[in-house]
């Protein structure tokens, strides 16, 4: 593989943030529903992030929240979605719209037979190589749909199939967006009411705006086991990508696979852990699912992608909370012949000062 040839440096970043956060529930769908409005003030020593010409800045943001989970029935969803506008009182960038959005939904069909829809939306960096500033942003949006058949074939033994269809597109015109059609087999065995174990066989097939076409095929082992305090799940496989432009096939293979662990070590602690290996490419949702992980947007074709997540929060008397995050990631542009690699944490510590007005200290830092 060739030496890297870009690096991603994000200077430290001190902030303190002062919010106030309002919470009024109400009723939609016979089904309990929040909205929640936010005003804060986030102060910052190096506001773009940069290694020289440092500048401080006060950005105010003012955010609109909704959660919605519909009662259980034949259709059910899930929707948490957030819209922010920020202001940066020295104009050191331009006012700015913030938007998240996460919904997942399934309505039965027939006895074993459901339709799945999820939508997914984050604002994300739009080159690797840049700092994390509102200038390196665009907004990406990652919708799927498609049946999902599950056959019981004993107590213990199921079958499933899903059809899917995935659309990725960006907010910013020069980014490329995609269509994906995927196909998946799935067996399960569940050998006691904590320990399931099985295989799965995926093939997608996807086309972006520049008609280069990528195919991928995935096989895997499954499984799942729950403790008293702990839950572990993952998959372990062999992947092949093949990606066409032009005239020009390109295939590579590899193992991946992914894991979590989660362990609640008191009532006030929780730890987690997340390691995923993958052939992918940029308009896959592997940047939305590993938040830290950032593509070089401007660059199509086969990845071949890492990353490790650990992250610890602990609840304080009083209301207040410490959580830490720490991540490492790399990506091998296989078609370019390139790498990159990425590092860091982040830390918060927030404390309420009234029934509504809460502070945060933390700091954030990515190498």
């Amino acid at each position: 593989m060739a030496n890297r040839q870009g690096i991603r440096v994000v200077c430290p970043l001190r902030e303190l943030l002062v919010g106030i956060l309002v919470v009024t529930p109400f009723s939609l769908q016979a089904a309990p529903a929040q909205v929640s409005g936010e005003l804060n003030s986030r102060y910052t020593d190096n506001a773009a992030q940069s290694g020289i010409n440092e500048e401080s800045d006060i950005e105010s943001r003012a955010y609109l929240g909704v959660r919605h989970t519909s009662d259980p029935g034949q259709c059910n969803s899930d929707l948490g979605a957030r819209l922010g506008y920020g202001y940066w009182l020295d104009d050191t960038f331009d006012p700015e719209t913030y938007a998240s959005l996460d919904f997942a939904g399934d309505c039965r069909i027939v006895d074993g037979l459901i339709w799945q829809v999820t939508d997914n939306m984050r604002d994300i960096d739009q080159d690797s190589r840049a700092n994390n500033n509102p200038d390196n942003k665009t907004r990406k949006n990652v919708f799927r749909t498609g049946p999902v058949w599950t056959l019981r074939l004993s107590p213990v033994n199921q079958l499933s199939f899903a059809a899917e269809y995935e659309n990725t597109e960006f907010s910013e015109p020069e980014e490329t967006d995609g269509e994906r059609y995927i196909g998946t087999v799935a067996y399960n065995h569940f050998f006691n009411s904590t320990l399931t174990g099985g295989v799965t066989a995926s093939r997608d097939w996807a086309e972006l705006d520049t008609e280069e076409e990528i195919d991928r095929e995935t096989l895997s082992l499954t499984f799942s086991k729950d403790w008293a305090a702990t839950s572990l799940n993952g998959s372990l496989g062999v992947s092949e990508i093949e990606t066409s432009l032009n005239d020009t096939t390109r295939s590579t293979d590899g193992f991946v696979g992914n894991l979590e662990v989660v362990r609640q070590v008191n009532p006030t602690t929780e730890m987690s852990l997340e390691a995923s290996r993958e052939l992918t490419d940029q308009t896959s949702d592997f940047d939305i699912r590993f938040g830290e992980f950032v593509f070089r947007q401007e660059q199509t074709g086969a990845v071949e992608v890492s990353a490790v997540r650990f992250r610890t929060t602990t609840e304080f008397s009083a209301g207040s909370s410490l959580a830490l995050t720490a991540f490492a990631s790399r990506s091998d542009y296989i078609d370019l012949g390139t790498e990159e690699e990425s590092a860091g944490y982040n830390v918060s510590y927030r404390r309420p000062v009234t029934a509504r007005l809460s502070a945060t200290l933390g700091e954030d830092i990515t190498t």
